[in-house]
């Protein structure tokens, strides 16, 4: 799933599993780090052209599925891991990963500069990498009549019926984190009544972030006739009219935190180098690329964003969220609740 709004060559790339880099593939006898990530991954060539250059090491990604699907594999794979790196883990599944004893303790010596915000245990096994705030995002144009919701109870509302589309958060990240900050807002047993309502008012369900955007959304990179969607604070950045404004909006009010992390495997084949390619992540010439390239916002503090996205994307200053462990000890009920409540 890529849940992002990439280009037409790096989402080739990522469907066909072909190396983001080609220059960077190894040669016989070269240092290589395998650096497990999701279907999103990406990263400019030069950026890992200069890394490796300078380290010696060449990175290998090895893509594998979204966010919950990359922790299932490591869980599955920690008594063998199938590479030296994790990135992509985020913080509606750090805990899992963690619990199983999936990541080795390394305190990178780059987390001092921001990533340190977004720990989750004194023992460093994960740093935070970018900050990917999930919210809804609007046609603007096709709200002109109806207005533009302002808060998520709002959509209960009948004159949005037949107007949201949603992601199902069994399987796709920002589906799991619409639902969380669902009831991150309302709580128990109120969010349950909330998605009942959105059931009665024509709520659509897909199985993930592309089909969502690109298929269902009538958004410029959309095609579908729902003028509402679940999607990310920064979406609206790829979505600049010829007059420098965009032509959708994220709906600030509504979001919930999203980062994505990433930490040395524990038992990985090459646990130094490994290291360096975490510090790599959090370093300033990658969190410079993160923007552009995965369209999400950095962990590093002080990186300069694009121009557009400061009027298009301004990153969330208010966003919900849920404890960790909370998350942990019952994402699985939550997910067979708002089944039976929105599938049936």
């Amino acid at each position: 799933m890529l849940r992002r709004v990439l280009s037409t060559a790096t989402a080739f790339a990522l469907l066909t599993g072909c190396s983001v880099a080609a220059s960077n593939e190894p040669a016989p006898g070269e240092r290589v780090v395998t650096l497990v990530t999701h279907d999103s991954f990406a990263v400019s060539p030069e950026v890992l052209d200069a890394f490796k250059a300078e380290s010696g090491i060449t990175i290998k990604p090895l893509a594998g599925g979204d966010a919950g699907e990359v922790t299932n594999k490591l869980v599955l794979t920690k008594d063998n891991p199938i590479g030296d790196v994790a990135f992509g883990v985020d913080s509606t599944f750090a805990s899992r990963a963690l619990k199983e004893g999936v990541f080795a303790e390394y305190a990178s010596p780059e987390a001092r500069h921001g990533a340190q915000r977004y720990a989750l245990e004194p023992a460093n096994r994960l740093h935070a990498v970018d900050v990917g705030d999930v919210c809804l995002n609007v046609d603007v144009a096709a709200l002109e009549e109806v207005g533009v919701p302002t808060a998520l109870a709002d959509l209960a509302d009948p004159k949005y019926r037949d107007m949201l589309v949603v992601e199902d958060p069994a399987t796709s990240s920002p589906g799991l984190a619409f639902l969380l900050g669902t009831i991150a807002t309302f709580g128990e047993p109120n969010w349950r009544n909330y998605w009942g309502q959105l059931a009665g008012n024509g709520v659509k369900v897909v199985s993930g972030w592309e089909e969502a955007y690109t298929q269902d959304f009538s958004g410029s990179s959309g095609k579908g006739p729902r003028p509402i969607v679940v999607s990310y604070a920064s979406s609206p950045s790829a979505e600049i009219g010829d007059d420098g404004t965009p032509r959708t909006k994220a709906l600030l009010d509504t979001c919930y935190r999203q980062v994505e992390y990433a930490g040395v495997l524990d038992g990985a084949k090459n646990p130094e180098d490994a290291e360096r390619v975490v510090d790599f992540l959090l370093s300033e010439r990658f969190q410079a690329d993160v923007p552009g390239q995965m369209y999400v916002y950095p962990s590093r503090e002080g990186v300069a964003l694009p121009e557009s996205w400061a009027k298009a994307a301004p990153l969330p200053t208010s966003s919900r969220s849920l404890p960790a462990a909370d998350v942990d000890a019952n994402r699985e009920r939550w997910v067979s609740e708002w089944r039976a409540l929105v599938q049936g």
